[in-house]
């Protein structure tokens, strides 16, 4: 078998560059949040390295300059909101392209795209264990968060107001929704999110452990 198909000489490193951030606190927020989330996921000890990028295009352009000069050793991921529904959440360089205008990389895989879809609040929106802990002393009126069933499926903008209004404007993006992030259940999301279980799927696989003979 080939090398790098088997896992016993995994890949040693993964960067993934997410839409978010912008100033030093929310960076800040935005690796805890992940950090946790992944631990989660059984991720501890082989981390991905995340880099906030800011905009959904300084991500895409802040991933296209590390995949020209990674090497084979190195997952390169780039990790950034649908915004749109998505018509085949394993072809997201289609989608992407059609959206965004962004050209697939040479030598990039589907695998290296992985969607928020619509958006990270729809990740948020999936645990309302995690909201309950979180807002429920001081308010939230679960009868205005949307319904859990085919969550991928509603829009961005309904997601967003939706979970502001029933957290009586308490969640906001920047550093709380980061907060929020690292307190999600991983088994829950992969409930209700198609697009979350592949992520996850994605990587367990291009972060297995290396191992000797």
């Amino acid at each position: 078998m080939d090398k790098r198909g088997d896992w016993r000489y995994a890949l040693v490193s993964a960067t993934i560059y997410a839409e978010g951030g912008g100033s030093k606190s929310v960076d800040i927020e935005l690796r805890k949040g992940f950090k946790r989330l992944w631990e989660r996921c059984g991720f501890e000890g082989r981390l991905p390295r995340m880099f906030p990028s800011g905009g959904r295009d300084s991500a895409y352009q802040d991933f296209k300059n590390h995949v020209s000069v990674a090497n084979d050793q190195e997952f390169v991921g780039l990790l950034v909101d649908s915004e749109d529904t998505v018509t085949n959440i394993e072809r997201p360089w289609d989608h992407l392209g059609h959206r965004d205008q962004w050209a697939k990389p040479d030598g990039v895989s589907d695998e290296q795209a992985m969607l928020m879809t619509t958006c990270m609040e729809t990740w948020i929106v999936a645990d309302r264990d995690a909201l309950r802990n979180r807002y429920a002393r001081r308010g939230l009126n679960e009868n205005s968060l949307p319904p859990l069933q085919n969550l991928e499926a509603r829009s961005r903008n309904d997601v967003q107001s939706q979970l502001e209004r029933a957290t009586n404007r308490q969640y906001q993006k920047g550093e709380e929704s980061f907060k929020v992030l690292g307190e999600l259940n991983p088994g829950t999301l992969e409930q209700y999110l198609p697009s979350f279980r592949r992520a996850r799927r994605i990587l367990d696989q291009k972060l297995a452990r290396r191992r000797g003979r």
